[in-house]
């Protein structure tokens, strides 16, 4: 191991009960784009923002015919490295780490892959909805578009106004993606079951998140006051980097699985007979 490797499993070694942040950087290396540079700077324009989205209709037809074209990169999109933590907090939406194996997963903003109605509180997978939406629209179905986070697609130029948005089979109520959309709150529940699990930890390791957003800094911060090390891995600056107490400036993926074979058990030597 080089020297920023072995300090990550040192740091391990010593705290026993890490509570586990994850952000984009944990995706990228299956595909997913991701919404910021080394900087923490907006590589592209900010997201639709709840306000937005619930109060435009346009805005909502934009983002579905936008997201008719970028769904299938997460839906195909495949965990670059299986592993299971004890407690795991992630930013993404993408459900990658419960594909990998999490089963102990707090999806702080929510999954990408539900559908849920503003209306009823029915939900849906993502999946049933875009097949009504490739049915709705065969022509926009047809495009072409790069690939943009979050089952976004890069689709300018085009009037939106005639796109056909379904509204909810049940009650005919708004449609919206089970995600946490800038300028909306996270659950309150989800954020309870976090810092319940912060305060039984004795340590954070962030991996793969500039921490830019609030709603994840947040719990790097209630660890510092409390005197927890924090531990970063993430290539670029982070809000928290006064925070750490360690940090690796190297791919999410291959630090963590460097990671995971320096705490993996020695085998056991086969017993021969003398």
């Amino acid at each position: 191991m080089n020297a920023t490797a072995a300090a990550l499993a040192d740091f391990a070694t010593r705290h026993r009960k890490l509570f586990v942040l994850t952000g984009a950087g944990c995706s990228t290396e299956s595909g997913i784009p991701d919404y910021r540079d080394a900087r923490g700077e907006w590589k592209r324009p900010a997201p639709v923002t709840y306000q937005a989205f619930m109060g435009e209709e346009a805005t909502r037809r934009r983002y579905w015919a936008r997201s008719l074209i970028g769904w299938p990169t997460m839906a195909l999109a495949r965990p670059a490295a299986a592993g299971r933590v004890g407690l795991l907090l992630t930013q993404n939406v993408d459900g990658l780490h419960e594909a990998a194996g999490s089963r102990a997963t707090i999806d702080l903003h929510g999954r990408i892959d539900t559908v849920r109605c503003m209306g009823c509180e029915r939900r849906q997978p993502r999946a049933q909805l875009q097949r009504e939406l490739r049915a709705r629209n065969p022509r926009w179905a047809a495009l072409e578009a790069r690939a943009a986070p979050d089952g976004d697609a890069d689709l300018e130029g085009h009037d939106f106004s005639a796109f056909d948005v379904p509204a909810c089979a049940h009650c005919g109520g708004l449609l919206k993606p089970d995600v946490v959309f800038f300028g909306e709150s996270v659950p309150r529940e989800r954020v309870a079951a976090a810092f319940a699990a912060l305060e039984a930890a004795d340590a954070v390791l962030v991996a793969g998140s500039s921490l830019m957003v609030y709603s994840g800094f947040r719990f790097v911060q209630a660890a510092a006051a409390a005197g927890k090390p924090v531990a970063a891995v993430n290539l670029g600056r982070t809000r928290a980097d006064a925070l750490l107490a360690l940090k690796v400036e190297r791919p999410v993926g291959e630090s963590l699985a460097a990671l995971a074979e320096a705490l993996a058990p020695e085998p056991r030597a086969a017993w021969r007979a003398s």
